[in-house]
């Protein structure tokens, strides 16, 4: 796609990038096959290819407008383009780019505006996310149905996290809304860890991702949640921990991407491409663990009827970090058997603040998602990202786990000895 931007952002790190990404597409079309919103609204300028064009537009100095922002907002930023895409456009870069130019231009309605500056302010900071979270179950019965759908029921207890014993030793990023949400989530993390030989340790100094900010346009604030972040964990990594460890992929595709979202900063890109490159998502550490923990769970699994479980692949985690199979095989060697998903490639609807935000767009996605993961009678879904967690229970009364609470749950109540084989090796 040939290019020809205007000046305003021609010599800009965000103009080059965008420049080099916006020639990197072909025009095919493969992505509208696999674009949700596409999917529901048959709207080429609610698909990538559209979005793209009007990103091309508006940094070739044609103004935006409110419309050009309401395409580019419907945009859950999924990435499922990205896993369709035969050229190889970093869509998901693009987007961020092109959303912060059109912002700049059109600004916010006052409406629009004020629940974007609530949500910034309140869901990275887990003391303010906590108590909204305590008085919105305290109203609960006043609150808008979509609303009170999001409100989780408090957890009776939180089990125990092991103490660091082991030579080596992990670290584990807690999150902003996770330990408020589904507080049993890392300690799961980090008692499975425990049973191959890990520590898993938190920085106590470390906070939310960044994400949100990011996402919602405040953009340098995301990045300073990043840099705070990066001095947390690089003593840690330093003194020898093996790896920074994300049990929510949708903080682990951000962090990440931490070595491009600070590129441009002198003082932190090379700190930040390290705490990138040391960056693995829970599946993927546990992949290049399974010598050790898949005879754990066959063993644990041996004998107990095979449980049919439906599991929702996070975009996160498909299309963001093109992680695929990995909780998947180890919920197999835990007794599970996982039931036929139609289109798994699509998106819940969750995607961060988006279900605030597009509540209508995002409950159509939760409908037909649902559908499918119901669709093989599973007695349980299990899925990899907080936000798809709490949004997939939102609409079910069939219990959503984190795939690692289910995998913690086997390994703490095996089979007693003595008992049969039945489903060991399947």
């Amino acid at each position: 796609m040939q290019t020809n931007l205007a000046d305003f952002i021609k010599d800009t790190p965000e103009g080059r990038e965008a420049e080099r990404i916006l020639r990197t597409c072909v025009h095919c079309g493969f992505c509208l096959a696999t674009c949700p919103t596409y999917q529901l609204l048959g709207d080429e300028l609610d698909s990538p290819r559209g979005r793209i064009y009007l990103i091309k537009q508006v940094v070739e100095g044609t103004p935006a407008t409110a419309k050009t922002q309401l395409h580019l907002d419907r945009c859950l930023t999924c990435r499922s383009c990205e896993t369709t895409c035969p050229s190889g456009v970093e869509y998901g870069k693009l987007i961020d780019i092109g959303r912060k130019v059109v912002e700049d231009q059109v600004g916010r309605g006052t409406i629009d505006g004020l629940k974007r500056k609530v949500l910034n302010a309140g869901l990275p900071r887990p003391s303010l996310f906590g108590t909204g979270l305590a008085i919105g179950r305290a109203v609960g019965g006043l609150l808008p149905a979509t609303l009170k759908k999001k409100i989780p029921a408090v957890q009776s207890s939180v089990t125990p996290w092991p103490a660091a014993r082991h030579t080596r030793r992990m670290v584990v990023l807690d999150g902003c809304v996770q330990p408020t949400l589904a507080p049993n989530i890392n300690p799961a993390a980090a008692r499975v860890l425990d049973r191959i030989g890990i520590s898993l340790v938190k920085a106590e100094r470390a906070g939310c991702c960044g994400a949100v900010s990011f996402h919602l346009n405040f953009q340098e604030e995301g990045r300073d949640y990043m840099r705070r972040n990066v001095t947390a964990w690089l003593p840690l990594l330093d003194g020898g921990a093996e790896a920074i460890v994300m049990t929510a992929s949708g903080c682990g595709v951000t962090v990440k991407e931490y070595g491009h979202h600070l590129e441009n900063d002198a003082a932190w890109a090379a700190k930040a491409k390290q705490v990138s490159r040391a960056t693995r998502d829970l599946s993927e550490l546990l992949a290049a663990e399974t010598d050790s923990l898949v005879p754990l769970l066959e063993r644990a699994a041996s004998g107990k009827p095979r449980r049919p479980l439906a599991y929702h692949s996070p975009c996160t985690l498909q299309h963001g970090q093109q992680l695929r199979g990995h909780a998947e095989t180890l919920l197999k060697a835990a007794g599970f058997d996982l039931t036929y998903v139609p289109d798994s490639h699509l998106c819940c609807g969750s995607a961060g603040t988006y279900s605030l935000l597009q509540p209508e767009l995002s409950q159509r996605l939760l409908t037909n998602k649902l559908e499918a993961l119901h669709s093989g009678d599973p007695v349980v879904i299990a899925t990899a990202n907080i936000g798809c967690l709490t949004h997939l229970q939102g609409g079910t009364a069939m219990p959503v786990k984190h795939w690692i609470e289910l995998i913690d749950e086997v390994l703490r109540h095996p089979s007693p000895p003595g008992r049969g084989t039945e489903g060991e090796g399947n």
